[in-house]
């Protein structure tokens, strides 16, 4: 027993190098059950979303979480890199609410089936583009201060996402964004999981992230029992109980291969817009996702790039490919992954703790989708608090285009609520300024592609 052991760990260190990369087996499990806790969330929002689109619920939960297990597998052994892939927000709401309603307000039936042939159409595009390694490209010849400003961003942009969830920041007519009710049991919580986890990082204790997210849900569950925390579904409270009533173990079928290829060959140009649509944000958002994550990880080489990024692109590419045969949204890398790096995850081993619980999720389901949105708030803000620290290492003198343009991707990230937003005004940034400064044989030839890419998208107006 002790021999099979001893080479089931010898295989788990030749395959994900370990030692190499200062982590163990323990650490690498907690933070992929981190990340998988931080990202749950898909799991119940986007079956939700996509049934505003005609689809069967049931059908894209299932759907979700697979191409999940599938794309992230495919991070892990493509890449060995601590990140988890999943239907991407944002992307569902433009799959639902900009693709398929306007479709279906115009007469079609099952307009979702033509936006995932516009999905699949996009995965592979994304294939053939990783494969000519021209999105390699782009993630190391993104300038250093670009990657240090979208480092920085995306903490921004993931603390409002999480505050925004736990109801901490509310929309405002007025001002855009104000404070949300803090008297409310979510906002109370929430500030106590952060303090909490502020504890605990200064304690030193192992798994801070996630003990910091289990101990909110258990006091938000003890706030229900008490009276406090009232379950109002249209409110959008939910039990925080998991709830196994009329629960079946057989997970329900998804929609597999529901492609209409007849809307794309007798609307050529409508179809290539939605292709477009999906592929630049899936293109920038997953560029700015794996720079983030492995500058908090030190995953960075000395020059700035990101090593085997054609691996870790490519199983986005492919994860979107399966995902859109199984009948969900683009799947992408999730900024999420910055919970697990925080934790300690460093190899594709901390990718295939997160798959193993998105697989146990697609029979458990009840029990991950109980985790409230206030439990996961003061991991993705205490994240985005260690992400920032990336700041520091930036430069705000000199080269007025690193400057500029690196402020331009901190700040549209949070304010447009979008990291493909960040990254387009950055990169605009920089090479309008490198052009006015007498620069331009420092630009790139994927920088000016980008930049290209960027002018497209605003004079289209997608």
């Amino acid at each position: 027993m002790k021999s099979k052991t001893n080479d089931a760990k010898s295989i788990t260190e030749r395959i994900f190098k370990l030692k190499q990369n200062k982590t163990n087996v323990k650490t690498e499990i907690m933070a992929g059950i981190t990340i998988f806790l931080s990202m749950a969330y898909i799991l119940a929002v986007n079956p939700s979303m996509l049934a505003d689109a005609g689809m069967s619920p049931p059908a894209v939960f299932t759907a979700t979480a697979i191409s999940a297990v599938i794309g992230t597998l495919c991070m892990a052994f493509f890449a060995n890199y601590p990140v988890a892939l999943a239907s991407g927000m944002g992307l569902n709401a433009y799959f639902a609410y900009s693709v398929c309603v306007p479709l279906a307000e115009a007469g079609i039936n099952d307009p979702w089936k033509i936006a995932l042939t516009a999905v699949f159409v996009e995965g592979i595009i994304f294939i053939l583009l990783s494969a000519v390694k021209f999105r390699e490209t782009l993630v190391n010849k993104v300038p250093v201060n670009l990657k240090l400003g979208i480092t920085v961003g995306i903490g921004l942009f993931i603390a409002i996402v999480g505050l925004e969830s736990a109801g901490v920041v509310a929309g405002d007519p007025s001002s855009l964004v104000t404070l949300g009710d803090m008297r409310s049991p979510q906002c109370v919580l929430t500030a106590a999981g952060i303090i909490i986890t502020g504890v605990l990082y200064f304690k030193n204790v192992k798994g801070y992230v996630l003990w910091g997210m289990l101990a909110t849900w258990l006091l938000g569950i003890i706030a229900q029992l008490a009276g406090w925390y009232v379950v109002d579904e249209a409110a959008g409270a939910a039990s925080l109980i998991p709830d196994f009533s009329g629960y079946s173990l057989m997970p329900a079928a998804p929609e597999i291969f529901a492609f209409d290829f007849s809307y794309a060959a007798s609307h050529v140009l409508d179809f290539a817009v939605i292709v477009f649509s999906f592929l630049f944000v899936d293109l920038f958002d997953t560029v700015g996702t794996l720079i983030g994550v492995a500058d908090r990880g030190n995953m960075l080489d000395k020059n700035g790039n990101l090593p085997r990024v054609g691996g870790a692109l490519m199983a986005d590419a492919v994860g979107t490919v399966v995902g859109a045969c199984l009948g969900t949204s683009t799947v992408t890398s999730y900024a999420e992954s910055s919970t697990g790096v925080a934790q300690g995850g460093r190899t594709g081993l901390t990718a295939v703790s997160a798959a193993c619980c998105f697989a146990a999720a697609i029979f458990l389901a009840p029990v991950f989708l109980a985790v409230p949105g206030f439990a996961t708030a003061p991991a993705l803000v205490f994240v985005g608090l260690l992400m920032m620290s990336s700041v520091k290492k930036m430069k705000f003198e000199g080269d007025i285009a690193d400057v500029v343009g690196g402020f331009m991707a901190i700040i549209m990230m949070p304010f447009t609520y979008s990291i493909a937003n960040g990254i387009m005004f950055g990169i605009m940034t920089w090479v309008i300024l490198k052009i006015i400064t007498g620069k331009i044989r420092e630009i790139h030839p994927v920088m000016w592609v980008s930049f290209a890419l960027f002018v497209l998208r605003l004079i289209i107006g997608v």
